[in-house]
């Protein structure tokens, strides 16, 4: 049992042997809150993440954050005295990621069935584009195609434009916090409930569709196919982001009924809360536009700091749109210590951000930021597998770490 006030996931081993997104997202967030993640790299080139987005001085920022407080070896799983070394570690572990195509797994006997016969307690979490069981298992997928597939991107971008697709990774992530969950259930089921270990088997199209799944609901029970509508929710309206005086954007959520007539109230239009057709949010779809467009032309006429204030008074769900700079300088944010600074001695001072969730008695924490290719082989290898120097040496020399 872990100890009060400790790190809820000590003492739990996670090897990821994943790369790009995902898979290492999963392993993150598992070592954020305790447990020793082992990142497993292609010797020579590693995750293709280390050098993907902004580079500062050579360095992938965005690696350095997602591969905060993992270890770094390197190992060539593609030959037999790597997948030796490999099956040592996971001999010693709980989790496993991975993320190759099945055919390439079962080629280096990493497939499943293998692994659970070698190593039955394991967890084995999967994730690939498209899942296993259908025709396009082996395909190569990426979450791109995922954003396509899901039907995100058919859904997003203004009614005359063209589908939209997110410059970040969308389905990534949210197949990661997806897996995340799942790897969670499947340890509890485990430990818990004395069972063995699993398969957990997640894509990168399953997760971000289920977020949408209003497209699909409506179109199995009406025959609808809901098309592009830009900012705007008709079930939700007014819902939209506006321009103000100042050329500065603020966004409106009516999700709670109340909040639209907060806003009638708040843009001197009281006479609304009275109007059934306005008030009521059913009747109010049919009048999306219309709505739309008064709150829009009130707020024109407004500095983003004047339309604040008026709805802030007014209690209505309204937020500035925020650009990086000023996300990193809100106030509220802040004094939560969202983004903190880690000194990494590769490029110094870090902002990055802190673990997502906040738990009163076992916080997640960052402990070092994303380490240099095979920076850490020795201490696994040598410290955890127990290999000497003279092993250390022909290993390395034969290319397999």
């Amino acid at each position: 049992m872990a100890e009060a006030g400790g790190a809820p996931l000590a003492g739990l081993r996670v090897i990821d042997a994943a790369t790009l997104a995902a898979g290492p997202m999963v392993a993150t967030m598992l070592g954020e809150f305790g447990a020793e993640v082992i990142k497993v790299e292609q010797p020579g080139v590693g995750d293709p993440l280390r050098t993907w987005g902004e580079l500062k001085d050579g360095i992938g920022l965005f690696w350095k954050s997602m591969s905060r407080n993992k270890q770094c070896v390197t190992l060539d799983l593609r030959g037999a005295d790597g997948q030796e070394l490999f099956h040592r570690l996971l001999d010693l572990s709980d989790v496993v990621v991975v993320n190759n195509r099945p055919s390439a797994l079962a080629e280096w006997g990493l497939d499943y069935e293998s692994l659970h016969r070698a190593h039955p307690r394991l967890v084995v979490l999967h994730v690939s584009g498209y899942g296993a069981g259908g025709p396009k298992s082996d395909r190569p997928g990426f979450g791109t195609l995922a954003e396509a597939m899901s039907g995100f991107a058919q859904v997003t971008g203004q009614p005359d434009g063209p589908p939209t697709l997110p410059p970040f990774f969308l389905a990534d992530g949210v197949a990661a916090q997806s897996a995340t969950a799942a790897v969670m259930m499947a340890l509890y089921h485990r430990d818990v409930h004395g069972a063995g270990g699993q398969l957990i088997d997640v894509n990168l199209i399953e997760p971000l569709a289920r977020l949408i799944e209003t497209s699909t609901l409506a179109y199995s029970h009406l025959g609808k196919i809901p098309g592009r509508v830009g900012n705007l929710l008709p079930a939700s309206a007014p819902r939209n982001a506006y321009r103000t005086s100042d050329g500065k954007w603020l966004a409106v959520s009516s999700a709670s009924p109340n909040i639209a007539l907060r806003v009638f109230r708040a843009i001197d239009r009281p006479e609304l809360v009275a109007d059934p057709e306005y008030a009521d949010p059913v009747k109010r779809q049919a009048r999306a536009l219309e709505v739309d467009w008064l709150v829009a032309d009130w707020v024109a006429g407004r500095t983003l700091e004047e339309a604040m204030a008026v709805f802030e008074r007014a209690e209505v769900a309204a937020a500035p749109v925020y650009d990086a700079r000023q996300l990193l300088a809100d106030e509220h944010l802040r004094a939560r210590g969202t983004f903190p600074q880690v000194e990494d001695p590769d490029l110094g001072p870090m902002t990055v951000q802190a673990p997502v969730a906040r738990m009163s008695e076992s916080p997640g924490r960052v402990d070092h930021l994303g380490r240099a290719l095979g920076a850490d082989n020795d201490a696994v290898y040598g410290g955890l597998l127990g290999l000497d120097a003279e092993r250390l040496t022909g290993l390395r020399a034969t290319g397999v770490i």
